[in-house]
């Protein structure tokens, strides 16, 4: 097989047989999954399953320790870069607290993440996509409401070269209201063919948007599958999930 040929074998993202710690605790058991190029991968289960571990030790955070497993994204081996080499590398995390930084407005939030040298969306093109965020550009950003944070959060992240986009728990204390709308802006996001893995409690909204799914349990992958793998099978709903 040509050295071509191989690099079409291969998954756009593949983790593999990864183990993390926070401390002495064991969390992260062994995962692995693959991710397609232009894929929302849905990373479901329980609370304390290892979802939010499992994403952080993607995005090479520095807690969880990883402390063994592979990482390859479209091709590259990315297992052993620090945080920001694993976000210049494309890797984009928008974590469950969000991370706005206090003391800028909207506009500045969104510029300092462009300060890398590989930026992403331009700014026209993110208040196009979050018209929210263009109404509210000077104002600052802590002053937002919680569904507002969560669209900068993810601005942020597509304002930085994106080649797999993390999103964790971003419907999170959100009203119904408001997960629609970040719903159908993540739709929206889905259609320029970004490559996502959603983790998120809300499993039914989260298999609404995802292509394929994988569910933890105990920081050990159990299930994966197609969404109606998941919507149309109680046992695993019940088991696994609580729904």
């Amino acid at each position: 097989m040509s050295a071509a040929q191989d690099t079409q074998a291969q998954p756009y993202f593949h983790c593999r047989d990864l183990h993390a710690y926070y401390g002495e605790s064991y969390i992260v058991q062994g995962v692995s999954f693959e991710v397609h190029d232009n894929e929302i991968m849905a990373l479901l289960g329980r609370n304390g399953a290892g979802k939010t571990s499992t994403l952080r030790a993607i995005a090479r955070a520095s807690q969880p320790a990883l402390r063994r497993g592979e990482l390859y994204l479209r091709g590259q081996a990315v297992h052993a870069l620090r945080t920001y080499e694993a976000a210049r590398a494309g890797i984009q995390l928008v974590p469950e607290d969000r991370r706005i930084i206090a003391g800028l407005t909207v506009e500045e939030n969104l510029v300092v993440a462009q300060v890398s040298e590989n930026s992403g969306w331009p700014l026209e093109r993110i208040y196009q996509q979050f018209p929210r965020l263009a109404e509210r550009r000077r104002q600052m950003a802590t002053t937002l409401s919680g569904g507002e944070q969560q669209m900068l959060a993810i601005g942020r992240a597509l304002a930085r070269e994106v080649h797999l986009l993390l999103l964790d728990e971003p419907y999170e204390g959100l009203a119904p209201k408001i997960v629609q709308e970040i719903e159908g802006i993540l739709t929206t996001v889905k259609q320029t063919g970004m490559t996502t893995i959603l983790v998120e409690q809300n499993a039914v909204a989260a298999l609404r948007l995802a292509d394929r799914c994988a569910i933890i349990d105990d920081g050990q992958i159990v299930h994966t599958g197609d969404p109606d793998s998941v919507l149309h099978d109680e046992d695993i709903r019940r088991r696994y999930l609580a729904v």
